[in-house]
């Protein structure tokens, strides 16, 4: 069998290291999530979207994260199947709410934000539509390793619809490009597409949401270290 990673075959290493960094990585977010909401609630009033445009702050950042936190599951479900080790597949359990929760808070703030700005709380467009179906990918993984009662091939079938739901992320970014959308495209990483007033709060609750993201994944595959380690336990004084 193919050597894991040092990082992923050695839990005491992560166990170690994440006792740190998740309260560093929690402090951290809040201080920019902090920075982020003020800056942008201080910020002007946009000439066409008036205060809506706030929105921005906490939908944008999310649904960003929503794709990035499922690059994270695809991949940690990845090293899973190939190497069968225990903490990369921690790691995609661990994932999935987070993402699962990033995705219904961008769906839910694209529908306040669309609401005015489209006239409808909700249009079948490809961008939505994309991004549901991403929501539902969540979902589905969650279920369907909670239908199994072999946690063992539970995580082998939702690491596989996991690296199946990568197909859609692709369509989810080039969905405003490949069709005809309501929905604006990229504007982050183009050059003078946000004035600094807009720009400044909106990178720095990017960088909150990574941080804190960050830090709620660690406590949760520690918890689920702590949680598979006592089973195991049990089972051993069972078997004793």
């Amino acid at each position: 069998m193919i050597p894991a990673p040092a990082f992923l075959a050695n839990p005491e290493r992560f166990m170690a290291f994440s006792r740190w960094a998740a309260p560093m990585l929690g402090a951290f977010a809040v201080a920019l999530a902090a920075a982020g909401l003020w800056l942008g609630f201080a910020a002007p009033e946009d000439y066409q979207q008036g205060a809506t445009v706030r929105i921005m702050f906490i939908h944008v950042p999310a649904a960003v994260m929503a794709m990035f936190v499922y690059v994270c599951l695809g991949v940690a479900s990845l090293l899973a199947l190939v190497f069968r080790h225990v903490l990369a597949d921690a790691a995609a359990q661990a994932a999935a709410p987070l993402g699962a929760g990033l995705t219904f808070l961008a769906l839910v703030t694209g529908s306040l934000w669309g609401r005015p700005m489209w006239g409808a709380w909700w249009v079948w467009d490809a961008r939505l539509t994309s991004v549901l179906v991403l929501f539902l990918f969540y979902v589905a993984y969650l279920a369907l390793r909670a239908s199994i009662d072999d946690e063992a091939k539970g995580a082998r079938a939702a690491a596989i619809l996991a690296l199946v739901g990568l197909v859609n992320l692709p369509i989810v970014h080039f969905s405003v490009y490949w069709w005809n959308t309501l929905h604006q495209g990229s504007t982050m990483l183009t050059k003078g597409a946000l004035a600094p007033v807009y720009a400044t709060p909106l990178y720095l609750m990017m960088l909150a949401y990574l941080t804190g993201f960050g830090a709620l994944w660690l406590v949760r595959i520690r918890g689920e270290v702590w949680r598979r380690r006592a089973e195991a336990a049990a089972l051993r004084a069972a078997r004793a």
